[in-house]
């Protein structure tokens, strides 16, 4: 509505983070208690009746809370053309009140949760019947509304949700995954500035992992809205089992650019990277600590973004690339990284379980412990 050129503004109940906020520039109205309690008197003053009225109601319908903040709102609503409350819930409770008030026309959108388990039948019978106009999902709801309601047939338009059908479409992307803690050791701020420089509109970016226990944590949240990469990365936060599992599946390219953070502390040989070479993907990681033992395709140089982005658009550019390494990556856990290394760690354990050492050993650890100390003063 706001981009049809209506003047748009947010009565709201409360004002906290969530999932759908206001957007920067919306009016937005809150409750303020000195302005509500203000506004409750000069009612009272101007229109005793009107007042004593919805008060009277308002404690018999247990809604005095709804009535209280309409008071405040209808004062402040005196060049509204129109009420619109969404769910037929406290808002719709409000806006009721409010159009007993000043008159202001009201309509609603009934979508489901507010016909099994509305927070005031009683009220939300009166208003229904007293607003303008009823706006539903569904034929199935409004036949709930008006057999189970008693709303008016008459009054009440089926309108389906929007979907934005330029946002929500199927298109072929190449997903690049990566996976770990936000720490510095990790690369996400090579890789970050790389996918910068990648010019591939159908790439994005899988961003897996959550702040790092770390004493260099990368605010990995931050630098992509500093690179304004933000609307093609997908933060999944920290993942495990199926959930992480089926991001890998799902991926195209695995990347690690592991580096040494500014400690010197680096990586062994990332868990993260035998996990997604498991699952048959590519990997583009660095010449790292003992990355390149098991991957010798394609690495770069550690802090080298200009490298990362050649690899990653040579292997996003060539899907018969991908498969060729994606399947010499499987080959390559099945021969290192199978359960027979569990095997041959339980060999060695049992080897030297409860195994008592010879005297002789004895003497010579004490002897060298003793020799140890006396050196050392």
């Amino acid at each position: 509505m706001v981009n049809k050129g209506h003047d748009v503004r947010i009565f709201t109940l409360h004002n906290k983070p969530g999932l759908y906020n206001p957007l920067p520039g919306w009016t937005v109205v809150t409750v303020q208690i000195l302005s509500l309690l203000a506004a409750h008197v000069r009612l009272l003053m101007s229109r005793p009746l009107i007042y004593l009225q919805l008060l009277s109601f308002a404690l018999r319908t247990k809604s005095m809370a709804n009535f209280a903040i309409a008071v405040s709102f209808a004062e402040q609503m005196q060049d509204v053309d129109l009420m619109y409350a969404y769910f037929g819930d406290h808002k719709f409770f409000v806006g009721y009140y409010c159009k007993r008030i000043n008159g202001t026309p009201l309509l609603v959108t009934i979508r489901a949760y507010e016909l099994y388990y509305n927070p005031n039948v009683k009220l939300f019978k009166e208003a229904l019947n007293y607003c303008d106009r009823i706006l539903t999902i569904t034929d199935y709801n409004k036949n709930l509304l008006v057999n189970k309601y008693g709303a008016p047939a008459e009054r009440i338009d089926i309108v389906r949700q929007i979907v934005d059908l330029d946002l929500y479409r199927y298109e072929e992307k190449i997903k690049i995954l990566i996976v770990g803690f936000f720490a510095e050791k990790k690369g996400h701020d090579i890789l970050f500035q790389a996918f910068k420089k990648l010019d591939r509109a159908n790439a994005e970016l899988w961003v897996v992992g959550d702040n790092a226990p770390d004493r260099v944590a990368v605010d990995c949240r931050k630098l992509a809205k500093e690179l304004q990469i933000e609307e093609r990365v997908v933060f999944f936060g920290a993942q495990s089992g199926n959930a992480l599992r089926a991001l890998y599946r799902e991926c195209d390219i695995f990347c690690l650019p592991s580096h040494p953070d500014r400690y010197g502390d680096q990586e062994g040989f990332p868990n993260v990277i035998a996990e997604a070479m498991a699952f048959g993907k590519p990997v583009v990681s660095t010449r790292h600590a003992g990355i390149p033992e098991m991957i010798d395709q394609i690495l770069v140089d550690e802090f080298s973004v200009e490298q990362l982005v050649d690899a990653l658009r040579r292997v996003c550019d060539d899907a018969a690339l991908r498969q060729t390494m994606g399947v010499a990556n499987r080959t390559q856990v099945e021969q290192h990284f199978s359960m027979r290394n569990n095997d041959r760690l339980e060999e060695i354990l049992t080897r030297y379980a409860k195994r008592p050492s010879a005297p002789q050993d004895l003497a010579k650890n004490h002897e060298g412990f003793s020799t140890a100390n006396i050196s050392g003063t």
